[in-house]
């Protein structure tokens, strides 16, 4: 089981959304290079279950998301998923993963939103779209619920995710910054450590606070 207190040093997963993907272990490879340890592939992606199976075999952590459905949790379980993330509060994807043993973080917004998911089981939840509101959001919801690791995903870049971090998120999700389908499509995977480099060294110090 993929223990989420790992993201206390991490901080960053990468999201991955392309139409086409030529090797999902070269991609980990890729990001891991530049920092970035945390892989979530999607069910928006195109034979994904094949992309997981094929990064897991390989020793990298990666886990499924935009999943919406318990079939689909466990389907993913199956191939090597060690987390789960949903884009909102999904009483039976939290189900199916804790019937398998995997942590999953729910998507929310509002603070009533983050409640349900608590509740759920969540070991964190997603503030989607974080652009929504912006980091200082995160330190509001921070004064109700210190104790709940949220993850700010949706409109998170270079330019803004260690102000992210700084205001109260545990992680960030790095979507197009870092994978740009085009580049990831090509097999550009200098492109993709470069980016990546370049996306944790702009998180800079906020990695290291918790």
């Amino acid at each position: 089981m993929t223990s989420l207190a790992a993201l206390h040093a991490d901080r960053v997963i990468a999201v991955v959304r392309a139409p086409s993907i030529p090797d999902a272990s070269a991609l980990c490879a890729a990001l891991a290079a530049g920092g970035i340890r945390w892989t979530e592939f999607t069910y928006t992606t195109p034979d994904v279950t094949n992309h997981l199976r094929h990064a897991a075999e390989a020793g990298h952590r990666v886990g499924v998301g935009t999943v919406l459905t318990a079939e689909q949790a466990e389907r993913g379980v199956a191939v090597g998923a060690s987390f789960l993330v949903t884009p909102g509060c999904r009483p039976e994807v939290a189900e199916a993963a804790k019937g398998a043993g995997v942590p999953v973080v729910l998507g929310a917004l509002t603070p009533t939103e983050v409640a349900r998911a608590v509740d759920l089981g969540a070991a964190a939840v997603k503030i989607f779209p974080a652009r929504a509101f912006g980091p200082g959001y995160f330190k509001d919801l921070r004064g109700p619920y210190p104790g709940v690791p949220l993850v700010a995903s949706g409109g998170v870049n270079a330019g803004n995710a260690a102000e992210f971090l700084g205001q109260g998120a545990l992680a960030v999700c790095a979507g197009t910054d870092v994978v740009p389908p085009e580049a990831v499509a090509a097999g550009d995977w200098a492109e993709i450590t470069r980016r990546a480099r370049a996306f944790t060294e702009a998180c800079g110090d906020a990695r290291g606070e918790a």
